[in-house]
């Protein structure tokens, strides 16, 4: 593990496999940290792959900022993070959150893209109820703590027959959700209830991108990762069976196949 400050924060991160691999940088979602990408991280730096895997402000192992960090801030980091690095371009990937990061990253700094991995997220503005919703849950966070809202969503974040299927994936998830610190996933809450459209940031991508998506996925549903994909020139699509929102930690096998075609004939 590796520490660096950028942009006033103290960001740590992972940075695996060769220097000369290409470099692939992979964004956690909320409410994680960056040990959600250790089968990814273990299988791309077996193919040669140069893996940066940071936890975000707010969550990990890195600093918090209070009150309102939004999706530009996080994307911004990123930018900051390869600067540290030394790598000018990288394929960028996220999941959930991170994948709404990672559109945000292609908006403001599309010359540092190789490649885009977008997993279980959604391109649109945030609707007025969800901005509600997000303010309601990071008051809630606040004042509650993480442990309840993350035993609730638990099945959701899986598929609910994984809960139960994969008890060893579930703990792993859950105690990354409770660990985390309420005011880092308010602040997140907060800024991700004010991100822009990403439709036309999509449209406008001349990078290969890979959409994935879990087939049991209840907040962004396989309708919403085909909508991505026929937004987008160059992309291709991997439906992950078994899976709910979190296919790389409930079927990683197939989650890292599919990836590693996919770099594999476009890098």
């Amino acid at each position: 593990m590796n520490s660096t400050t950028v942009r006033g924060a103290t960001i740590e991160y992972d940075d695996f496999g060769p220097s000369t691999g290409v470099p692939i940088l992979l964004v956690h979602g909320h409410p994680f940290d960056r040990t959600l990408w250790a089968p990814q991280v273990t299988a791309l730096t077996a193919a040669g792959y140069r893996v940066v895997a940071p936890d975000l402000r707010g969550y990990g192992r890195s600093s918090v900022t209070p009150g309102k960090v939004l999706l530009a801030d996080f994307a911004d980091d990123l930018a900051a993070l390869l600067d540290h690095l030394g790598v000018e371009r990288a394929v960028v990937g996220g999941v959930s959150m991170g994948g709404q990061i990672t559109m945000e990253f292609q908006l403001r700094h599309p010359e540092r893209v190789r490649a885009l991995v977008l997993s279980d997220t959604s391109a649109p503005a945030e609707t007025a109820e969800g901005k509600e919703f997000r303010n309601q849950l990071a008051d809630r966070l606040l004042a509650e703590g993480m442990d309840g809202y993350a035993h609730e969503v638990i099945d959701k974040m899986l598929a609910a027959y994984n809960v139960t299927a994969l008890p060893d994936v579930a703990t792993r998830v859950l105690e990354m959700m409770c660990a985390t610190d309420p005011r880092g996933a308010a602040a997140a809450l907060r800024g991700r209830a004010e991100r822009p459209d990403y439709r036309d940031v999509l449209a406008a991508v001349r990078a290969p991108v890979l959409v994935v998506v879990g087939a049991d996925d209840v907040y962004t549903p396989v309708a919403q990762a085909e909508s991505i994909r026929r937004l987008v020139p160059d992309s291709t699509l991997a439906v992950i069976e078994k899976a709910g929102h979190l296919p790389g930690v409930e079927q990683p096998e197939r989650f890292n196949a599919a990836l590693l075609e996919f770099l594999a004939a476009r890098m």
